[in-house]
């Protein structure tokens, strides 16, 4: 059967009321989805409870995890145990939140050493990626053309030294810093040399900085190695307030975001992220589940 017939298949099935659960290309029940996501989930949400973490998010099927700097100071000296906690739940560590690296301290060697030492940790557990974030953005009025630019390039010498070992340098965007916006965001990527520095796309940030995560996508398409999926709603009774939530549970378009993916043949990591659990009545791990039914809801295998 050929893929268009197939799909007219799979449609007069669905329209018939009658469900399909065949599953095709890595993960998705379209057989004709072209992109190939690896689902995984950071252990932000746990407050540096890394080994719960791990059993908690193996439990709920993901392949992923992403650590944080924490795990480096708890583990530094002890890896294999580490790694061994990793291979057990059956996860590979797709992204480590290496910290941040700030323009026009007068540090840029210390910054950049601290980050070498993170992506041989890294490297040692099996992983290829560190995300980079800043806590340069001036507390009144945009940021400089000139530190974005200075930014994308301290990116850029960090991301020099962690090839050499094995290791991306992964940008990401945060509100709050520099790269807030779709225009600052640009700036960034347009100074970081791509051979060292890709672009790990947080489409709840994005959002709320006011993008649209399906046009990053196909800007980027070439610069995206892996995405943050989470979900942003505003505050009710409080202008200007947004609260980080569950997927599905706020304004983040994902049917059009995977649509974007799908169009360039993404091959990579989705690793769904919470700061923190936005209802305090519940536990990461029931917030993680909240993602997850929502992933399925769109016919996502997890």
């Amino acid at each position: 059967m050929s893929t268009q017939s197939r799909r007219q298949f799979l449609t007069q099935l669905t329209l018939a009321g009658i469900a399909v659960p065949l599953i095709g290309k890595a993960g998705y029940l379209d057989p004709s989805y072209k992109s190939s996501i690896n689902f995984g989930y950071s252990a932000i949400t746990w407050g540096g409870k890394d080994d719960v973490a791990i059993r908690e998010i193996s439990s709920l099927g993901f392949k992923g995890i992403q650590l944080r700097a924490n795990a480096f100071t708890t583990y530094k000296t002890k890896v294999d145990e580490l790694k061994k906690m990793l291979k057990e739940a059956r996860l590979t560590l797709d992204m480590f939140s290496s910290g941040n690296a700030d323009v026009n301290t007068g540090k840029d060697e210390e910054t950049i050493a601290m980050h070498l030492a993170h992506a041989k940790f890294v490297k040692e557990l099996g992983g290829s990626f560190i995300q980079i974030t800043n806590s340069s953005r001036p507390k009144e009025g945009a940021p400089s053309d000139a530190d974005l630019k200075q930014y994308g390039r301290l990116l850029t010498e960090i991301g020099k030294q962690t090839k050499a070992v094995g290791v991306t340098v992964a940008y990401h965007n945060h509100m709050g810093q520099l790269g807030q916006t779709p225009e600052e965001v640009d700036i960034i990527l347009g100074a970081a040399d791509p051979n060292y520095v890709c672009f790990e796309l947080d489409v709840a940030h994005y959002t709320q900085g006011g993008g649209d995560s399906t046009v990053a996508i196909r800007k980027h398409a070439k610069r995206i190695k892996a995405l943050h999926l989470k979900d942003v709603r505003d505050v009710p009774g409080s202008p200007g307030k947004y609260v980080f939530v569950e997927l599905g549970q706020g304004r983040v378009d994902f049917p059009a975001i995977f649509k974007a993916l799908d169009e360039i043949s993404f091959k990579g990591s989705g690793i769904i992220e919470l700061d923190g659990v936005p209802d305090k009545t519940k536990t990461p791990l029931e917030c993680a589940i909240t993602s997850k039914e929502y992933l399925k809801s769109l016919h996502f295998n997890i």
